[in-house]
């Protein structure tokens, strides 16, 4: 007998065989199904229900998958060959109920049990993304999650370049940029976004260049145009984040309302001289109600305590590393993984080098977001913004 067919002999002894009729009653009592085929096998589809966690990774990841070692466990793969050799693994590991299914995927679809078709990247999106396909808290399935999610940048300035750079890198599907200014040598110093030839070209199309020449499978939705609390709603429609890449507190408070009404989580960052901060204001977070931008600041501060950086200055390194934060907070978001910043403030001082943190809580008292309020609705917020200063 040959090297390999006496290992496989060897196995057979301590890994238990079931037929596909078998595997799929015992998974339907609760046992975990793991295809270890690769993804362009399993691109033809899987057994319903089935984990698929390919053989190159199986042994560091199937904690994550499994972390009950008494757990009945079933490894699939195209013919059942691979699956006992999986399976001999998983029990050396310490799984105790480990059996490979006999005859694989292609026995168990000649038997006409129930498959699912899977959506699965392409070689070249699996080469660009291979290192995300590397972290467990993402993989495959996150990155496909990545490329139906759609987040919406207002302000393609300081906050706003960073945070559409990396989101677009990231494999975010669709990126809306809503921004009214032309590009100005001036924000050359901060905002990446944009180059010195693209001086006095409308913001959303130097963006719009820079993310599909970065990723060509990226969507970018130029909107060219004021956000007001006429067109709020309008463009924020089918967006599933909204990162607040404003300046200006009219803005901030038109995006917070909009997103309070419409439950879209507000990723924040705001940034002067050497200081900035970031938070995820997030009133309809489910399971977990966050408070909005107006818990914490319910109304403007006065003129004199709040320049613009127009007129404060910004140190242009600064927008960068607060508009990173921004992008991973969204990222976060859309993939439900982690702990966003809602109820907290990050901020970081830029030339201590040091990042802090404060807590804040709901109020209860907010009229926008407070349990059992009616939306008041939006106010002229110029005005507004003016006369509480």
């Amino acid at each position: 007998m040959r090297g390999h067919e006496q290992l496989l002999a060897d196995i057979r002894k301590r890994i238990p065989e079931v037929a596909p009729q078998e595997a799929f009653a015992l998974q339907a009592c609760g046992a975990a199904l793991i295809d270890v085929r690769e993804q362009d096998e399993i691109s033809d589809g899987t057994a319903a229900g089935a984990m698929t966690l390919s053989r190159a990774f199986l042994e560091l990841r199937i904690e994550a998958l499994v972390p009950d070692l008494d757990r009945p466990i079933l490894v699939m793969c195209a013919s059942g060959l691979r699956s006992l050799l999986a399976a001999d693994n998983l029990a050396r590991l310490g799984y105790t109920s480990v059996r490979s299914v006999s005859g694989g995927f292609v026995r168990w679809k000649a038997e006409r049990l129930p498959i699912e078709s899977r959506e699965v990247l392409d070689a070249t999106a699996r080469d660009r993304y291979s290192r995300h396909l590397r972290v467990p808290e993402i993989g495959e399935s996150g990155q496909l999650k990545l490329a139906r999610s759609k987040v919406l940048i207002v302000g393609a300035g300081g906050l706003g370049s960073p945070a559409a750079f990396y989101l677009a890198a990231a494999g975010v599907g669709t990126i809306g940029l809503v921004d009214d200014d032309l590009v100005e040598r001036s924000n050359l110093q901060r905002q990446i976004l944009h180059t010195d030839a693209r001086v006095g070209t409308p913001k959303i199309v130097s963006g719009r260049l820079t993310l599909e020449a970065l990723n060509p499978d990226v969507h970018v939705i130029g909107h060219q145009t004021r956000l007001t609390k006429d067109n709020v709603e309008e463009i924020f429609e089918g967006y599933d984040v909204v990162v607040d890449g404003s300046d200006n507190f009219p803005t901030r408070y038109l995006i917070n309302d909009a997103c309070v009404k419409t439950g879209i989580p507000n990723v924040y960052g705001a940034v002067m001289r050497f200081e900035g901060q970031a938070s995820v204001f997030w009133p309809s977070r489910p399971n977990h109600r966050g408070p909005c931008y107006r818990c914490l600041f319910p109304e403007p501060p006065s003129a004199s305590n709040s320049p613009s950086c127009a007129e404060a200055g910004v140190v242009g390194v600064l927008p960068g590393i607060v508009g990173l934060l921004q992008a991973n907070e969204a990222i976060k978001v859309l993939l439900n993984i982690g702990e966003p910043l809602t109820g907290r403030v990050l901020s970081f001082d830029a030339l201590q080098g040091s990042f802090s943190e404060f807590r804040f809580a709901p109020d209860p008292a907010c009229p926008h977001c407070s349990k059992g309020r009616q939306f008041p609705g939006y106010t002229d917020y110029e005005q507004f913004c003016a006369v509480q200063a």
